[in-house]
């Protein structure tokens, strides 16, 4: 990238945050922090009205507004890409709001790239897995972020899956994430005095109190990482026959999938589970074309399994 066209992006940048360090600017275009300040007292010069505070980072000065922003053509096919995914993957009142954001976007295009979305909108399209069919996110995801943004304790009618109860719960959401093809809130629940993670599609009302929260909670990120890290997780590897591995290219990351190198005609993977059970039986599905490396307790579940199986249909064998 030459230096008109960082000089420009880090203004877009600037733009983009309340407040930029300079070592993600530096981080960003890879390169120092003495070429981050040139580059600012570049855009200063310019008559952009920059504040900069030791410790703190840059900001545009409240107020200042500058001209619309102009797209390349692959950024308007990216916000086209992003658009089908927001209209798939989220809910009805943010695939409104991002509409909205879209047409104000078209509205300052080219000619040309407004043509060349009308082109391609057709051409561009992304289909829900069979269990993502049946998940319903019920219009919440705008009203948790709104709570989130305010800090708001809001409450929720909640169905616990492994219970099959309903309960109501004063929570102080965190954050939410996507992960296997729902919505996830990670909330500080007030009832169980602890963070909990809650399925948005399973969250049928949300009430949004008036009382505010003043909990230092940790970031989304943050969280989610001490949560891996204390979570049991169980190393297994095994290796698969290449005629087979085919099968198991999109099931081996509802297990725990880590890696995988092929040795001879066999692909070696390597998975980290929370349920050694739960492995055993998916192992089931492929086992005579398979075998594991690790760990012996997986192997002699899988043995139980088989000869349980062996013993129930030598019964009904011998039951006709």
């Amino acid at each position: 990238m030459n230096r008109i066209d960082r000089v420009s992006a880090i203004l877009i940048q600037l733009q983009s945050r309340r407040v930029v360090k300079a070592s993600d600017i530096a981080d960003r275009f890879n390169i120092s922090l003495r070429t981050v300040y040139r580059d600012v007292k570049t855009l200063e010069e310019a008559g952009i009205p920059i504040i900069g505070e030791a410790g703190v980072g840059y900001s545009i000065m409240e107020g200042y507004r500058l001209p619309p922003v102009m797209f390349t053509r692959e950024e308007a096919t990216a916000f086209l890409t992003a658009e089908k995914f927001v209209e798939k993957m989220t809910d009805a009142s943010t695939m409104e709001h991002h509409q909205s954001a879209m047409y104000k976007i078209k509205a300052i295009l080219k000619t040309a790239e407004k043509n060349l979305l009308e082109d391609i909108d057709g051409k561009i399209e992304v289909l829900k897995s069979q269990s993502q069919l049946n998940a319903s996110n019920k219009d919440h995801i705008q009203t948790l972020l709104n709570s989130i943004a305010r800090k708001y304790i809001i409450t929720i009618d909640y169905f616990a899956n492994h219970s099959q109860e309903h309960t109501n719960r004063d929570i102080e959401p965190v954050g939410i994430f996507y992960k296997d093809g729902n919505w996830h809130l990670i909330a500080f629940c007030l009832m169980r005095n602890a963070y909990r993670d809650f399925r948005v599609d399973r969250i049928n009302g949300i009430i949004t109190t008036d009382r505010h929260f003043n909990n230092k909670h940790p970031t989304l990120k943050a969280y989610i990482n001490q949560a891996a890290k204390e979570q049991e997780l169980d190393l297994v590897v095994i290796k698969v026959d290449n005629k087979i591995y085919s099968h198991l290219e999109y099931q081996k990351y509802y297990s725990g999938f880590v890696s995988e190198k092929t040795i001879g005609n066999q692909v070696e993977m390597t998975f980290l589970t929370t349920s050694l059970e739960g492995f055993a039986r998916w192992y089931m599905m492929f086992g005579d074309s398979a075998e594991i490396i690790s760990p012996d307790s997986l192997k002699d579940r899988v043995s139980q399994i088989g000869s349980l199986i062996a013993q129930k249909n030598l019964q009904l064998l011998n039951s006709y």
